[in-house]
């Protein structure tokens, strides 16, 4: 294996050039989600699948189209072999916005190389990674070997807005026994992620006029008829309090091998307070001060750890919100309401062992090429969180970059040929090989 490994090693060093040309290639075709922005020429996700796969088909594998949304299709590919020890390999092409254009220091779809990196909205998040893992088997074919276990390549859209690419390429097509996802790592190994939820706690008053406040604040004297209003911003400002106390406790009380104290957040993110509340909890009217507000939704990004299970998470936060709920004469009889995946969003945590052998092989071959090897947790949220649902155990590896979501994103050159390589070792000795 280590020979068949170095002649894989060398073909790539050989061709380098291959993976970065076609990284430039589609970094230079605009493929920004248009849930975040529309225009004319920006909306290429088809244009970027029908040329990876022509390269795909070009190397023998049988591809796939299929629109996810309108327009907008996943690319699948398969190099058939033994399902013991197939293994998938995914990224996503679509990215975010670019932003100002003028606050680049060159156009954002230029793929421009210099001072050794290549230049572009989604240099690094992540052309750079869809390439490095076709490029990867592209070698082991050309080298002269194939894989044993079946290799599925997911090229898939909206990541950025949820991973819905991803959820239904994993519901589609046939589990593989291990997958990897090429995100940026900057060389670390990546086996564990937390999970995330988007929640709304909708947290209920009372309209009135607001000249009447103060009867909601101070004792009254006997004969006012007037009924009080109950300001639901006031409640959520003391909700926000005690939930910062639970993210502290939570921070405190829990924990993973793999992931800094702390990151199992809970970020209120977005807060709408007003009066006359939607079916979503959401007020319609938010520009009259002079209306008591009987509604605000808050909308949280609930992060947790990789060893933790969705439904107890969830079950814990219902408890919080029901205990400060019976802290409060108003709230205790008209409690609030917490609302689940908001926009359909959910990220199932990642937890691969450390000692998996689909971990172990990305770290033989960082060790073959006099790599260090740093296994660590993916603070973030990625598409291995909808492949760790179906129970694939999975890892993030990719290239190093930076800026990525930012002005002048870029991927460094040599990074490229490097993920190339690791992930060239770990489909053989994951998959197995034998003479083509």
């Amino acid at each position: 294996m280590h020979a068949a490994f170095e002649k894989v090693c060398a073909l790539i060093d050989a061709e380098q050039d291959w993976a970065v040309r076609h990284s430039q290639a589609i970094v230079r075709i605009p493929s920004v989600n248009p849930k975040f922005q529309r225009g004319e020429g920006l909306n290429r996700e088809a244009d970027v699948q029908a040329y990876l796969a022509e390269i795909l088909d070009g190397m023998g594998l049988g591809t796939t189209r299929y629109d996810v949304f309108a327009g907008r299709p996943n690319l699948i590919a398969s190099l058939p072999g033994e399902d013991e020890t197939s293994l998938m390999l995914n990224g996503h092409i679509d990215v975010v916005p670019a932003g100002e254009a003028a606050r680049w220091s060159m156009d954002p779809f230029s793929g421009d190389i210099h001072d050794g990196r290549l230049w572009g909205r989604g240099a690094t998040d992540m052309k750079s990674g869809v390439i490095a893992m076709i490029a990867a088997l592209r070698a082991v074919l050309k080298a002269g070997y194939r894989p044993r276990g079946r290799v599925d390549i997911h090229c898939v859209v909206d990541e950025e807005a949820g991973g819905f690419g991803a959820i239904d390429a994993a519901a589609r097509f046939p589990k593989c026994r291990a997958g990897i996802i090429t995100e940026t790592s900057y060389g670390r190994i990546l086996p564990a992620e937390g999970g995330l939820e988007w929640v709304r706690v909708v947290i209920p008053g009372r309209t009135a006029h607001s000249a009447w406040r103060y009867t909601s604040l101070y004792p009254q004297p006997p004969g006012l008829e007037r009924t009080p209003g109950v300001n639901a911003v006031d409640l959520a400002a003391k909700f926000l309090i005690a939930m910062r106390d639970l993210e502290h406790d939570w921070a405190m009380t829990k924990s993973h091998p793999l992931m800094p104290p702390g990151m199992n957040t809970l970020h209120a993110g977005v807060i709408r307070g007003g009066a006359f509340a939607d079916e979503r909890g959401v007020p319609a009217m938010m520009e009259n001060p002079a209306i008591t507000p009987d509604c605000c939704a808050i909308d949280i990004d609930l992060k947790f750890l990789p060893n933790e299970k969705t439904a107890d998470v969830r079950q814990a936060f219902e408890a919080f919100v029901h205990r400060f709920a019976q802290s409060d004469d108003w709230l205790r009889h008209n409690p609030p309401r917490v609302i689940w995946e908001l926009g359909g969003l959910h990220f199932e945590p990642m937890n691969t062992p450390v000692d998996h052998p689909l971990v172990q092989s990305l770290a033989a071959g960082r060790k073959s090429l006099g790599l260090d090897v740093d296994i660590t947790g993916f603070v973030g949220a990625s598409d291995a969180a909808h492949y760790a649902a179906h129970g694939i155990p999975c890892a993030i590896y990719g290239c190093s970059g930076n800026n990525a979501h930012g002005m002048d994103e870029y991927v460094e050159i040599d990074s490229i040929a490097e993920t190339t390589k690791v992930l060239a070792g770990s489909i053989m000795k994951w998959c197995g090989i034998h003479d083509a």
